[in-house]
């Protein structure tokens, strides 16, 4: 028998991902911070983490952006997965040899497992790895990049932009709060329905949230007002990702992307704002889903479009006033990354 043939079987994702019924998010997560006190143990502290992502995830996609809108590159080191995985863990495929050339293992597993032996929940991108020991110190993503904008501030390079602006932070949470559950969250809530009542529940409570976005957006350039914070970032990962995947592969079909004039705009002026669009791939996004999720594409095939072109075009946003990084100044591109 191949043995290779067999391991994959092993360790497929089928039934992973669609169980029946509603789909519920595990958002049970590493909860150890790293602050400038050490609370947890864990000190701010230049070169002593890597940065866990993989280009293809969202969630992983908010912390490069984040990281780069606020220049912390010489701070935090990334390792990158690669776009595809099995059920047991996310793999350093694209590097040489198949191994992280700074924490040395194959699978992010290894790291989860340096933290909690056999640790029973899903092994998850973002995460921040000590080096030193090569265990995992969180994953919990939303927390993460807000402690990147209060916690790393000594890092941060000469005019980063506020993400976190402490007169906005009650309404942000509100709008955060939303965001995740009706759109971050929603859109996995149609694509892993487990039930005809379950996915037309999700459609519709995606949907609304969509149309209370396009209304929002449409008398402000970002979400909190004339400046990009979190928020934006937030929802960014989701519209960038929605004609590629959510809108076939998910069943998030009423409309696409491109006919929400002012989510479709809105979504192009971040995407060609520095930090944005140069933090996408959206060959390594289409080949996630359609390769991993065996439970929705059975087939693993690769759709060719949809065309990106679009995204370079011009949006006018201008028009409504407001600067992108308000006081502060646009990343420069990092060599290394």
């Amino acid at each position: 028998m191949d043995t290779n043939a067999t391991a994959a079987t092993d360790f497929s994702t089928k039934g992973l991902y669609v169980t029946g019924g509603e789909y519920t998010r595990d958002t049970n997560y590493i909860e150890t911070r790293i602050t400038a006190d050490a609370l947890d143990g864990y000190p701010v502290e230049a070169g002593r983490y890597r940065l866990v992502v993989a280009r293809a995830c969202p969630w992983a996609h908010r912390s490069t952006i984040v990281r780069r809108l606020l220049g912390l590159e010489g701070a935090i080191s990334i390792g990158v997965c690669g776009p595809t995985h099995d059920q047991r863990s996310w793999t350093f495929d694209l590097d040489e040899g198949g191994v992280d050339p700074v924490l040395g293992i194959e699978r992010l597993q290894d790291a989860y497992f340096k933290r909690t032996p056999n640790y029973p929940r899903g092994i998850t991108v973002p995460a921040m790895v000590d080096v030193a020991s090569g265990a995992v110190v969180t994953n919990n993503f939303p927390q993460m990049t807000l402690d990147f904008s209060t916690e790393w501030g000594e890092f941060h390079r000469e005019g980063a932009p506020d993400l976190y602006p402490e007169a906005l932070r009650e309404e942000m949470a509100v709008v955060n709060k939303r965001v995740f559950t009706e759109v971050n969250n929603g859109v996995y809530r149609c694509g892993f329905a487990g039930s005809q009542e379950a996915y037309n529940a999700a459609y519709d409570r995606l949907f609304t949230a969509l149309d209370w976005l396009e209304e929002r957006l449409a008398t402000q350039r970002y979400l909190m007002g004339e400046t990009i914070t979190e928020a934006d970032v937030r929802l960014f990962t989701t519209l960038v990702r929605f004609d590629s995947v959510y809108h076939g592969h998910f069943k998030c079909n009423r409309n696409k992307l491109v006919e929400m004039p002012v989510l479709w705009a809105y979504a192009r002026d971040l995407f060609q704002t520095p930090g944005f669009g140069d933090t996408v791939n959206f060959e390594q996004i289409k080949e996630h889903y359609y390769v991993v999720h065996e439970d929705l594409n059975p087939t693993q095939i690769i759709p060719k479009g949809p065309d990106t072109a679009g995204w370079t075009t011009a949006h006018g946003r201008e028009s409504l006033g407001g600067s992108p990084f308000g006081n502060g100044t646009a990343p420069t591109r990092p060599v290394h990354d």
